[in-house]
């Protein structure tokens, strides 16, 4: 237990970054053949994320991700929610990463908060919880937004044109960053940016949570 609380951040740091890193050794496994392997990484992460293929990305292959109109040319049948989870990918296209961006954008900022907070932990302030609710609710508001778009069916929601964007900003950007969900579209980069706000406003306010009980358990242990 004294080397637990000693090198608790240490112990953090390899079982957290291995439950990041998991979901990109799938599609390494894939492609070089180890689909038994890859396939289980992929079954267990998604009890913990839907892996839709057009709010995922793809290693080893043409394109980082692709939108729901690529997806449909290379045979998926885009109006079914379980097909569409189903899709690992294929050696055309690459294979995905085996959770969504959102997914790693907020466990990757946590595992990294963890790693630059340690040697700095005396010079960085507590975070307000006032403040954490700021880091949390953009994400909040577009994790909502983005299922009561889905409810219409994927593809087809509010979510998926962004009209009300393109009107609100006078159409100044290009049709491809209003449409769709792949890599520099508004809805990816909202993914990126919420999911790793939510990562780091969890971070900062658990990682001195943590500190504080080991010591304060240490503090009060009694001398034998």
């Amino acid at each position: 237990m004294v080397l637990i609380r000693r090198y608790w951040i240490v112990l953090f740091g390899i079982v957290f970054g291995a439950y990041v890193g998991l979901p990109f050794l799938a599609p390494v496994m894939m492609h070089i053949g180890w689909k038994g392997a890859g396939n289980t990484i992929y079954f267990i992460y998604s009890l913990l994320c839907h892996q839709l293929p057009q709010r995922s990305y793809f290693l080893f292959g043409p394109k980082v991700s692709y939108s729901m109109s690529e997806l449909q040319a290379n045979g998926m049948e885009i109006s079914n929610f379980l097909t569409m989870r189903r899709f690992i990918g294929n050696t055309q296209m690459g294979w995905k990463v085996a959770w969504s961006d959102r997914m790693i954008s907020l466990y990757t900022t946590i595992w990294l908060f963890g790693v630059i907070w340690w040697p700095i932990r005396r010079r960085l302030p507590k975070l307000p919880i006032w403040l954490m609710i700021l880091f949390l609710l953009p994400m909040v508001i577009d994790g909502t937004t983005h299922l009561v778009s889905d409810i219409s069916g994927l593809g087809q929601g509010f979510r998926e044109t962004n009209q009300w964007l393109a009107n609100l900003s006078n159409h100044v950007f290009s049709q491809g960053f209003y449409f769709g969900d792949a890599w520099g579209s508004f809805n990816s980069i909202m993914r990126l940016v919420t999911g790793s706000l939510f990562g780091l406003g969890v971070a900062w306010i658990l990682f001195p949570m943590v500190k504080e009980t080991f010591f304060k358990n240490q503090a009060q242990k009694p001398i034998q």
